[in-house]
């Protein structure tokens, strides 16, 4: 099977892509990161969805992004916006973690040279998303060219690197259909920035309000809330 790194989370979003590139006959190669994000409790569900997707191997990287900061994800000063109207298009909230989809590549493109492996997944979106600048097409393909540029196994000619976002122009709600189709068990996902004591979901953070309009536009139940 053709080889894959996946960027996984946990969420709506990396565990949706991750089962597109499985139906699309990639052997698949997750990686998570601990990076001291306030809602780590999604490492959990990326274990878990990456075994119910047979990956080949998940690697978990661990560093501390809260040294650096500069994010209500990883700064305790800073507070998680709650039941905010979602951000209008240009607007970057604070839950925007500098640099992170760059250091997650990254990671991802030193493991995809190491495996000889061309594709790198990311369930970046450019519609039913935050306003993050990493997780626009121009960037994307930004990064794409510079691995080509800065890797020994492209220079010397051996494979090209591509970046794999097949979520890019999709809303949530279609995004959740696709998944569905696929047989993901969205049971086993997380997407809240600041889970409650009890380890529920907020459902006030910008996240949780993007996953309830994904699941109430398609009119299918999200199976984490409990009735």
């Amino acid at each position: 099977m053709k080889k894959a790194v996946v960027l996984l989370s946990g969420g709506v979003d990396s565990a949706t892509t991750a089962a597109i590139a499985r139906s699309e006959g990639y052997s698949i190669f997750a990686l998570s990161f601990n990076y001291g994000q306030r809602h780590a409790r999604e490492l959990e569900s990326a274990k878990k969805i990456a075994r119910s997707l047979n990956a080949k191997e998940h690697l978990v990287i661990s560093f501390n992004l809260g040294s650096i900061g500069g994010s209500a994800l990883t700064s305790p000063e800073l507070e998680v916006p709650k039941n905010e109207a979602l951000p209008p298009p240009g607007g970057i909230p604070i839950t925007y973690v500098p640099a992170r989809n760059t250091i997650f590549l990254s990671f991802a493109l030193s493991w995809a040279e190491k495996l000889e492996a061309p594709d790198i997944f990311i369930g970046a979106n450019a519609v039913d998303y935050s306003g993050y600048p990493d997780c626009r097409p121009e960037y994307l393909q930004a990064f794409e060219k510079m691995a080509n540029l800065a890797t020994k196994i492209s220079i010397e000619g051996k494979l090209r690197f591509r970046v794999m976002a097949p979520l890019l122009y999709m809303a949530k709600s279609e995004i959740i259909k696709k998944g569905t189709e696929l047989g993901l068990d969205y049971a086993l996902t997380w997407s809240c920035y600041d889970p409650l004591p009890d380890g529920t979901p907020c459902m006030r953070c910008d996240s949780c309000l993007f996953r309830a309009k994904g699941f109430r536009e398609t009119g299918l139940k999200d199976p984490l809330i409990k009735d």
